[in-house]
């Protein structure tokens, strides 16, 4: 068997790639970056030719290959592209065994998935009606953002005490059983971090979501020796590599890995066996469409230290993707269908869309984290 077609699509905001074999065995695995995803698709068309003729089957060996084999390596947009290879070829596997990825990974480790829900609000009312609308729904834990607000201008100080009062009301009002997570989104700096993280402790967040710029994952330290909420990181990393100094060091207590830029579920596995080593959980970041979804889906199930999953399945449905999946008292569960048991009808493509995040400024001027 060999890989004779690899093949690009955009769908939307999406970016997925498509490997065929010359059998007629096609994977897809998704590789998207938010707003810099035509530097990935210009990676993707680079490392093509690196493929063909491959056995699709060595994947590990190709995932080697395509990292070391070159000067170049690491970064969002190479491990990105990087991923949705990955995936990919785990698809073919799959699909060649009649066996679902999170078999070929050892077997399911749970029944269902845990999952949260994001909850936004600009006003507190909002948010209350938000909450609760969810835990209808059947979520037992929600991820809040309050200092996310309309427009450019982004003050730390002035959104940190907002923060603090909307995670106060909100405890008060979904009581002690719901949990919730506090995001931050990388935005503020190590003193702001802790004086937010104190303020809110009371309030027994599940986990406090990168309450600090990533460039610098050393700066963990400084947060760690001034507070004791659980903190979690982890989206914005790349490979192991990247991972390396808040695992060994226990900065945090969860990683938040994005199986489609980690480098996919070859990378993901091994990041998820040193955090193991130290008794960390796993709660991956939530990707940007259902084929990276069930890519992650397959990987919650099969590692054993898995917590929650970002999940949001309103804004996940998509008429040009065949998959099954079913939602209920604020888990999932997956069929084991080959592969990562999703099918891509690329005749229902959307258009690429460009997006790019707002660009925050402080009030006097000065560039703001997003």
């Amino acid at each position: 068997m060999k890989i004779c077609e690899v093949k690009r699509i955009f769908d939307g905001n999406n970016l997925y790639v498509k490997i065929t074999t010359d059998e007629g065995i096609y994977g897809i695995g998704e590789c998207t970056l938010n707003t810099r995803q035509l530097a990935v698709d210009g990676a993707l068309q680079h490392i093509e030719s690196l493929l063909i003729g491959r056995d699709p089957r060595r994947i590990e060996d190709i995932w080697q290959d395509i990292y070391r084999g070159t000067f170049w390596r690491g970064g969002p947009v190479l491990m990105s592209a990087l991923s949705g290879i990955d995936v990919a070829l785990w698809d073919i596997k799959g699909k060649v065994l009649n066996s679902s990825v999170y078999n070929l990974l050892g077997g399911a480790c749970r029944d269902k998935i845990k999952v949260y829900a994001h909850v936004g609000g600009h006003a507190f009312e909002e948010l209350e009606k938000n909450a609760m609308g969810r835990i209808e729904q059947g979520y037992k834990v929600l991820r809040i953002c309050p200092h996310d607000i309309p427009g450019l201008i982004y003050e730390p100080g002035a959104l940190v005490r907002r923060s603090i009062e909307f995670m106060k009301k909100l405890r008060h009002v979904v009581g002690d059983d719901i949990e919730i997570i506090f995001e931050v989104h990388t935005r503020l700096t190590p003193p702001r971090a802790i004086e937010l993280c104190n303020a809110i402790s009371e309030y027994r967040p599940l986990f406090v979501e990168d309450p600090i710029y990533s460039d610098s994952p050393e700066c963990f330290r400084v947060i760690r020796e001034h507070t004791n909420v659980p903190l979690a990181t982890g989206e914005k990393f790349g490979a192991k590599w990247d991972y390396r100094f808040v695992i060994e060091n226990d900065m945090v207590d969860y990683i938040r890995t994005d199986l489609c830029n980690c480098g996919g579920i070859s990378e993901a596995r091994k990041i998820a066996a040193m955090a193991e080593v130290h008794y960390m959980q796993m709660a991956p970041h939530g990707v940007s469409s259902m084929v990276g979804m069930m890519t992650t889906l397959n990987f919650d199930l099969s590692v054993p230290n898995f917590e929650v999953q970002e999940f949001n399945y309103d804004s996940l449905k998509a008429d040009n993707l065949d998959y099954e999946i079913k939602f209920e008292d604020g888990y999932v569960k997956i069929p084991d269908r080959p592969g990562i048991g999703i099918e891509l009808d690329e005749h229902k493509t959307k258009t690429f869309i460009m997006v790019e995040h707002p660009h925050l400024r402080r009030e006097d001027g000065t560039v703001q984290a997003w």
